[in-house]
């Protein structure tokens, strides 16, 4: 079938339209899950969300099972509708639907209303008016009626709560416009049903006057004052109440105006606006704030205050000037404008007393009527602005204490701001609109340099200019330096700037000119940072994470309270030197913009010695060595402690590490690209202690998540640097962990060698503990190649070591391992008294990961026993447990195991779903053994079910896996099952048998 089009439509009742047909849901529980991935499309949607959607009183243990049956069913939906397989994904930790040019009418509403406010804000008042109607006339009724839930109705909420937002600000543009009389029995109906509204009361009371009905104007002003009064016990806002006050005085004000007045030429009001930018683009969404903020407060009380804050070379002056020029005409006693100079190499910031006389000069005051005394000068020009509308914009602001008295006491001016720090001193006093402005979006960037350097150029190569905006950061100065560079020089391409810019030890000198530029823009901010600030930027350029918690500050200055460091990194985010990284995680973590960071490395090289730059490095890997090793021990369980050769421990006090380790897997995950970065400059820098402790450690992270990558790219750099520092432990190490990671992989031929020689480095070294890792490992694979005497003799040595060493997680692992080869040779008691017994151990070494595994192997030897039930019992129990610690791939084995036992159990319907949950387990973690097993499991399923030809298909499959692996048991066993089902042996299969009992299938399964 080919791809069609899907509409989703959330705005009223819930329906779904495939090429014009409707789609037909099942149960109320796919509504609303499939509710909840619309409302976050092309986002992951945890599974724990859905399951609080469907179940908000509780769910049952079975919760996950059924999201992912209700999932796998509206898969089916899709595919048979319109032929699309891969609209819904799983995404750890949950599900992702993908929009693939289906339409979301929530999605066309929202982009109709952003792009109807940018039009607005342009003055493209028609044009707004027209995306405004066609954005509300998507509702058909009240957002997703009929999908019941408290998550699903505060969606709702939200929904309709934008939906009267854009209802009302069309009303306003309508009004503008002069439709009035048609807006009344419209506006008069939105009253009545949300009578608490006040923008919508405000809207109709200037409808009704401008319809010359002055009268009830004043009439709708007091149904509404008496509402709020008598239900809230509040008098009306600011808005209505300076309506209601013009609308008394018959003011002129409300006449109506142009839809985008303009300033008008005069010769006796100031008009100091420095020339908009010609090359001015973006920032759409902070220029739609400042409008509503102006809209909001003009005229009003308290005045209307908005404060630009960023780094240097964000671009604060040029929006303020460019949304200064574009409202000056409703200002028509004048513009003032000043550059307070508050951040300046050379000069002092400019005193306020010098600004008011300036200003009021301007305003017609003659010079000898301007008091010498600050506070008097300030009174006398707020006595000239009162009763005026004058725009105010006080550029490059240092302090409050510089602004104060700059700030006129009437609401009918507006005050703009700008200023590296957020000036706090001004909320309270005042109803400030701050905007933190940070770097251009890449659409913003790429048309910043097109403006700069011509469209033909930068459109010509996409992918140079996208990079080209990368490597400036997306920052306007570092944009405009970078297109000015290629205007100059008409014979250079993108390309060509690109790779100038890529040397990260040049960039900075590419982009600052004479001695300006982005260099000089930073040094600024740096040089009035406290010297302690100061040491903490420059040591963390040192470091190549993208990304650090506080402790990490507390390690490169060498203190122990993390505290103190976060309060430093507090006031380089408020100085704009560094941003904080939103994401998940126990501690907030920060970020540098990469030109920051270079600058910072600058600082350091200058300013620190190499001994002193070195020292701090070591200190701050150190710090991640406790802490990822400590994260270990708690998930691996037991209490043996590892030793990492030379290293040195950063004291972190204990209990910040119980704060941040008290889920030890999440702050693995939310370190995890830190870590890896940390390792390969620890390899660099021939630290290879840490480099390879780190790698140690850190593959629990590695292993359950399948970060596989990750792990080969850590050991061999850690593994390079042992052997070029000759310690012999870490090479030991290192070659164990890549052994392992082709074990985990299914590479057992290609993980012996390294194994072998670690063996040997390990007994070289006196190393008992390495040495049972590496004799484990052989073990698995001796066992997978079908050498099961051999598996034994290893595995009992290694138990041994393990006792030796007092590693319990180990030996509760040999002991799962020991019963699993017990099985394949036949001795099931056996096997399970081992399984109990490693059970036992793993729960004493408080080894969540182990007691699992141990579980799943116990399930195992059930099936084996010939007690299926009970199999499937401990696989759910297995199942918990993966799921607890957000193991996919224990959880494809538990998955698979459920499938096996039901299908054992003669329930080959019961089977299928779940071995199809396992299978999309195994292919996220791309293990093929287990995707083979699960294949072998599916074709004795369909076996049981009466459907041999698909058996044989997905056997057949299963074989050529477990052959080209080296599976020898699993090989042998689909080999027999294929035997008994292709009775004549023809390869077209019209010998097949009809049908296969589960018993008779045990019994090929495991006969010797």
């Amino acid at each position: 079938m080919s791809m069609g089009q899907i509409m989703f439509m959330l705005l009223g009742p819930l329906e779904i339209r495939a090429d014009g047909r409707a789609l037909k849901l099942g149960s109320p529980r796919q509504r609303t899950i499939l509710t909840m991935l619309l409302l976050a499309p092309n986002r992951v949607v945890s599974v724990d969300s859905l399951i609080e959607a469907v179940w908000p009183q509780g769910a049952p243990t079975t919760a996950r099972n059924q999201v992912a049956i209700c999932v796998a069913g509206l898969r089916k939906v899709f595919k048979d509708a319109v032929g699309t397989a891969d609209l819904i994904v799983t995404s750890h930790p949950g599900y992702t639907l993908r929009s693939l040019g289906h339409r979301i009418d929530v999605v066309d509403f929202e982009e109709r209303v952003a792009r109807a406010r940018d039009a607005a804000g342009a003055g493209r008042t028609a044009e707004a008016c027209d995306l405004f109607a066609e954005a509300i006339t998507l509702w058909r009724g009240r957002a997703l009626d009929g999908v019941t839930g408290s998550r699903i109705e505060e969606e709702a909420a939200r929904l309709e709560e934008a939906r009267l937002d854009a209802y009302e600000q069309h009303a306003g543009l309508q009004i503008q416009l002069g439709r009035h009389h048609a807006l009344l029995s419209e506006l008069s109906a939105l009253v009545k049903a949300h009578p608490l509204r006040e923008q919508s009361r405000a809207h109709l009371m200037l409808a009704h006057y401008r319809s010359g009905r002055r009268a009830e104007a004043l009439a709708v002003f007091r149904e509404g004052r008496d509402l709020l009064v008598e239900e809230l016990g509040i008098e009306p806002g600011p808005v209505l109440q300076g309506l209601h006050d013009l609308v008394l005085r018959d003011s002129p004000e409300l006449t109506q105006p142009l839809a985008n007045p303009a300033p008008s030429p005069s010769t006796d009001v100031p008009a100091q606006l420095p020339v908009d930018s010609a090359s001015f683009t973006g920032r759409a969404g902070e220029l739609r704030a400042l409008d509503r903020m102006l809209d909001e407060r003009l005229g009003r009380s308290p005045l209307a205050v908005a404060a630009i804050s960023g780094v240097g070379g964000v671009g604060k002056t040029a929006l303020a000037v460019h949304w200064a020029n574009q409202v000056a005409g409703r200002f028509p006693d004048g513009q003032l404008f000043t550059d307070l100079r508050g951040y300046d190499e050379k000069d002092d910031p400019v005193p306020p007393a010098a600004v008011l006389d300036r200003f009021l000069r301007a305003l017609g005051v003659a010079g000898p009527q301007i008091p010498a005394d600050l506070d008097n000068r300030a009174a006398l020009y707020r006595s000239v602005l009162s009763g005026k509308r004058v725009l105010i914009v006080l550029d490059n602001a240092r302090s409050f204490q510089q602004i104060r008295p700059l700030l006129p006491g009437s609401g009918r001016c507006c005050v703009l701001i700008t200023g590296r720090d957020g000036i706090d001193d001004l909320i309270g006093d005042y109803a400030v609109l701050q905007i933190g402005l940070n770097v251009m979006a890449p659409d913003e960037a790429a048309a910043l340099l097109a403006e700069v350097a011509g469209e033909a150029r930068i459109g010509a190569d996409p992918a140079a200019t996208a990079r080209l905006g990368v490597l400036c950061d997306r920052l306007p100065l570092g944009l405009r330096i970078a297109g000015a560079r290629l205007a100059a020089k008409p014979h250079w391409s993108v390309r060509s700037l690109v790779s100038r810019l890529e040397n990260q030890r040049r960039r900075l000198d590419e982009l600052s000119p004479r001695e300006g530029g982005v260099r000089a823009s930073f040094r600024l901010s740096y040089r009035d940072l406290p010297p302690a600030a100061q040491r903490l930027y420059r040591r963390l350029g040192l470091l190549t994470v993208p990304d650090f918690a506080a402790w990490v500050g507390a390690a490169l200055l060498d203190i122990t309270d993390p505290v103190e460091a976060e309060n430093l990194l507090e006031q380089l985010v408020d100085a704009h030197l560094l941003e904080v990284a939103w994401g998940s995680g126990p501690a907030t973590r920060y970020r540098f913009l990469d030109l920051l960071r270079l600058f910072s490395w600058e600082c350091a090289q200058a300013e620190e010695g190499e001994e002193e730059r070195a020292a701090a490095l070591e200190r701050a890997y150190s710090g991640w060595l406790t802490l990822v090793d400590a994260a270990r021990q708690r998930v691996y369980g037991g209490s043996h402690s590892m030793a990492y050769g030379p290293v040195r421990r950063f004291p972190l006090p204990e209990e910040l590490v119980d704060e941040l380790l008290e889920d030890p897997m999440a702050w693995l995950e939310s370190e995890r690209t830190a870590i890896t970065d940390v390792i390969h400059q620890a390899a660099e820098s021939d630290h290879s202690a840490y480099a390879w402790g780190l790698t140690f450690s850190g593959t629990v992270l590695f292993e359950a998540h399948n970060y596989l990558e990750d792990w080969h790219s850590c050991a061999m750099s850690a593994l390079v640097a042992a052997r070029r520092a000759g310690d012999r432990l870490g090479e030991a190490n290192m070659l164990r962990s890549l052994g392992t990671l082709a074990i985990y992989q299914r590479k057992y031929q290609e993980a012996q060698p390294s194994l072998l020689l670690a063996l040997k480095l390990f007994e070289e070294c006196g190393e008992v503990h390495g040495h049972a890792l590496v004799l484990r490992n052989l073990a698995i694979c001796s066992r997978f190649a079908g050498d099961l005497g051999a598996a034994r003799r290893e595995a009992g040595q290694a138990l041994e070591g393990f006792r030796k060493a007092e590693d319990l997680a180990g030996e509760s692992h040999l002991l799962g391992l020991s019963a699993q080869i017990e099985l394949e040779l036949g001795n099931v008691p056996g096997g399970i008294a081992l399984c109990r017994e490693a059970i036992a151990k793993s729960r004493e070494a408080g080894s969540t990961r182990g007691e699992m595994q141990n579980v799943y192997r116990l399930a195992e030897a059930l099936m084996r026993q010939g007690d299926p039930a009970a199999a499937e019992r401990a696989c759910f129990e297995a199942l918990a447990l993966t799921r607890a610690e957000s193991d996919r791939l224990g959880e494809g084995h538990a998955l698979r195991g459920i499938g096996e036992a039901r299908w054992r159990l003669g329930d080959p319907e019961g089977a299928e779903p779940v071995l199809r949950q396992a299978l999309e387990a195994a292919e996220e973690v791309a293990d093929r053994f287990l995707g083979a097993r699960i294949q072998a499991d599916l074709g004795c399923a369909r076996l049981v079910g009466g459907e041999p030809r698909a058996a044989v298909d997905l056997l057949r499959s299963a074989l050529e896996v477990f052959e080209e692996l080296g599976a020898w048991t699993w090989r042998q066993r689909t080999s027999r099952i294929l035997a008994a089902v292709d009775a004549d042996g023809d390869p077209d299969g019209s010998g097949l048998r009809p049908a296969m009992s589960a018993g008779d299938l045990v019994v090929l399964m495991e006969s010797r």
